[in-house]
């Protein structure tokens, strides 16, 4: 089967299209035939094996997963013989450890099934944005009906369905981000929008309930003087650094925290079976949609990782793999 390999950390230059063996399913596993794949900004970071942090987990020289892509759509083709909640033939979305080749195992704990209003690019897109909205809002900042949630980053990856889901939790929202972004953000649902390029968030006169920093491009303390007494500062993400960061913007909201009169909370998402499920009810209501900037083959998913690497994608960047 086709895959996108990494042989070694770099640009995305070290990454190849190439032939391997289809992987087993296993006791445990489900093997899918892969149809579409999204990428994340994490993608780009295993790639470049940066911040170098990441990789006393990830391996030191070269990942020792070396498929990449995490985020996936297709149809299950085998089931192992633990596995209950799947059978062949079932359209399912969610994540695994290598979905940028044909075929990917992974587990039934994330997966569910395909939104039936979706094709299956569009499935691709929902898996790790639409977790890290939907937790980092509903289960993290407990956000409330008529509360004001400020999203910074909402024209990204996770940032598109962070408007859509703070809109379903019944929140006012105001979205900041680029300028080619603005009418985008606008149209998914964003009660007002910033651009960040004419205008800095941290000196708003509004106060709000809730921020959710996807951007992480302004200092956490300033972050804090735009949130009312009580409101919560929910960091989410940022640009990562060449040793530790996005991680050291984590602890420094960890120490920050008692020293202003806010909340201000580190957030990472997890594999939730439950929420994945919340993502397809809602995808499948309409309550949140995925907003698709690109697509590219599979032989071209180098340029698709190198692309949202560059900071320039409008919401999601899919790979169309079934096309080929």
């Amino acid at each position: 089967m086709n895959a996108v390999v990494q042989e070694a950390y770099g640009s995305s230059g070290v990454l190849g299209v190439v032939d391997i063996e289809r992987p087993d399913v296993g006791d445990a596993g489900v093997l899918v035939e892969v149809h579409a794949a999204s990428v994340n900004a994490l993608d780009w970071h295993m790639t470049r094996g940066m911040p170098f942090l990441l990789r006393l987990d990830e391996g030191i020289r070269a990942p020792k997963n070396r498929v990449r892509g995490v985020d996936l759509a297709g149809r299950v083709v085998a089931v192992g013989s633990k596995v209950a909640r799947f059978k062949p033939g079932d359209e399912v979305f969610g994540g695994s450890n290598g979905s940028f080749a044909e075929y990917t195992v992974t587990t039934e704990d994330r997966l569910a099934l395909k939104p039936r209003r979706l094709d299956f690019q569009g499935a691709a897109a929902l898996h790790i944005g639409g977790l890290t909205a939907l937790q980092g809002l509903r289960d993290r900042a407990g956000v409330q009906p008529g509360q004001r949630v400020l999203i910074n980053g909402a024209g990204g990856g996770v940032g598109i369905y962070a408007v859509q889901v703070a809109k379903w939790l019944g929140a006012h929202v105001t979205a900041v981000t680029r300028t080619e972004s603005v009418d985008m953000v606008r149209s998914i649902g964003a009660d007002e929008v910033v651009d960040h390029r004419t205008n800095d968030f941290t000196r708003l006169a509004a106060r709000f309930d809730v921020l959710f920093d996807l951007g992480g491009n302004r200092p956490l303390r300033q972050c804090c003087r735009v949130l009312a007494r009580g409101g919560m500062l929910v960091v989410a993400g940022g640009p990562a650094g060449r040793w530790v960061e996005p991680a050291g913007r984590m602890l420094r909201a960890v120490l920050l925290s008692p020293l202003v009169p806010q909340r201000v909370v580190p957030f990472i998402s997890k594999n939730d079976q439950a929420s994945l499920a919340t993502v397809a009810e809602l995808a499948e209501a309409g309550a949140i949609r995925p907003v698709i900037d690109r697509v590219y083959p599979l032989r071209e998913a180098p340029d698709a990782i190198a692309y949202v690497g560059s900071g320039r994608a409008r919401g999601k960047v899919v790979i169309d793999v079934a096309g080929r």
